[in-house]
């Protein structure tokens, strides 16, 4: 398979880029530090993406952005960050990638523990994942050519405790392997439709 990665060079991406480069052909995309660029934000820049990538088996996107802070401090702004980027971004990968994935392929988006077990500060992020997890259950309803469409949503993963561990206090973290068998169930397995769920 040829597997297009947005994000390949992050946290999670980074993860997954060394697995499925082992058996798949792996392009990896982001903002920076990537082959190739992309802002997820940007429709036009999707666009381009697809231009220079061709078609491909599968899309995984572990991208976008959304605010954190108290609820009482977020401006409407600051909202739409969240859903230009993390929301809206994976709602165009899907929108413009399904038109360059090819029949029986599929797309993978990334929320997150968040939509289902907030923590303080996480107003815009939950809102944005859980609307995501809306999205990927209706939009299967409508898709041709047998392309498949999951989202892998992780709890705190090992490698972030450091910079995100304070904000989740009593939560377990995930290890990247268990975090990763996620992704392959919904790259390489058959499920549709699925939040695929890596709790702990």
């Amino acid at each position: 398979m040829t597997i297009l990665i947005i994000g390949g060079k992050g946290t999670i991406g980074s993860k997954l880029t060394a697995y499925f480069s082992k058996k798949h052909e792996v392009l990896t995309a982001g903002r920076s530090k990537a082959d190739l660029l992309v802002d997820i934000s940007n429709s036009e820049s999707i666009e381009a993406l697809f231009k220079k990538t061709g078609p491909v088996d599968a899309i995984i996107c572990c991208a976008g952005e959304a605010k954190w802070a108290p609820f009482n401090e977020l401006s409407e702004e600051d909202f739409y960050i969240g859903i230009r980027s993390k929301l809206m971004g994976q709602v165009n990968l899907v929108r413009i990638g399904k038109n360059h994935v090819n029949a029986k392929g599929s797309i993978t988006l990334t929320t997150g523990i968040l939509a289902d077990d907030p923590v303080v500060m996480t107003t815009s992020a939950a809102m944005v994942n859980g609307a995501i997890h809306s999205f990927v259950k209706s939009v299967i309803l409508e898709m041709e050519n047998e392309i498949r469409v999951n989202a892998v949503s992780p709890g705190l993963v090992e490698k972030a405790v450091d910079k995100y561990g304070d904000y989740f206090p009593g939560h377990t973290p995930i290890p990247m392997d268990k975090m990763l068998r996620g992704y392959i169930r919904s790259v390489e397995g058959k499920v549709n439709g699925e939040i695929i769920r890596i709790y702990d």
